[in-house]
């Protein structure tokens, strides 16, 4: 049924469709009617959707990214949240709407609550050394509030879902790249260096589809993913090499497309 949507070329609507049948069979398994669901096996058979709505850079574009946003001359705490969005790799509005109580560096943990989640799970992001650096920076910055990233016009509010995206475009990747793409440029290379894809999806927070499963699971491979996390921030790292700033031509069409009041 779904290679028939796919063959239309509607691969948003194929999709869709799978989550759809993923719920009914799941909605039978819990009232009785049924012992598996055959969706979650559908993972990865079926086409993407494309990259066109969630842009990402590759892994050779890495490099000159990173230092243009070192460069980065806009308010440093949209730096500083790009910076921490890279090493976390969660979702924008998890970042956006990040409270201090939440963090705890003693620990190195980031557990983000699950009314805050898109799949309504709890979230365990363990810290890198460079995710605890850059959050004791933006403590002297906001550490006095209740978020993290608040909204530089209202410290009771978080911080702009436009705020990132217009400093991504002031770098130069209007349409090149977007902020929830950071998600797809790491699962990709974390994927290339071998790492196992159960650590890499749970890091990824997508959502376990075995309810009960999931309430066990908030914390499963929390070992092997803090060595990840560790590891993607060291590779970041090394991606810049010794910290230099590398000048880049600007795009002078995309600088113009920036609107007055961006980050």
């Amino acid at each position: 049924m779904l290679r028939k949507i796919e063959t239309r070329g509607a691969l948003d609507i194929t999709h869709r469709a799978m989550q759809t049948c993923s719920q009914i069979f799941r909605y039978a398994i819990i009232t009785g009617r049924a012992k598996y669901n055959p969706a979650i096996d559908l993972r990865g058979a079926l086409k993407s959707p494309g990259k066109s709505n969630h842009a990402y850079l590759e892994a050779a574009e890495l490099p000159e990214f990173l230092s243009k946003l070192r460069a980065y001359d806009g308010h440093i705490q949209t730096r500083l949240a790009m910076d921490l969005l890279l090493l976390t790799f969660v979702r924008t509005t998890e970042l956006r709407a990040a409270k201090w109580e939440e963090i705890n560096l003693e620990k190195a943990e980031w557990r983000i609550p699950a009314e805050r989640m898109k799949m309504r799970e709890q979230h365990i992001v363990p810290l890198s050394r460079q995710a605890i650096e850059i959050i004791e920076e933006v403590r002297k910055l906001s550490g006095h509030g209740i978020y993290v990233f608040p909204s530089q016009n209202n410290p009771d509010k978080f911080m702009s879902e436009n705020t990132m995206l217009y400093a991504l475009y002031r770098l130069g990747y209007h349409s090149r790249a977007t902020i929830h793409g950071f998600r797809a440029t790491a699962s990709t290379i974390l994927n290339e260096h071998g790492f196992r894809a159960d650590v890499i999806e749970r890091q990824l927070a997508h959502g376990e589809r075995n309810k009960v499963r999931a309430a066990y699971n908030h914390a499963q491979h929390l070992p092997e993913r803090r060595d990840m996390m560790q590891w993607w921030a060291d590779h970041l790292d090394g991606l810049v090499g010794n910290g230099e700033i590398i000048s880049f031509p600007t795009n002078q069409s995309n600088e113009k497309k920036i609107l007055k009041n961006s980050a």
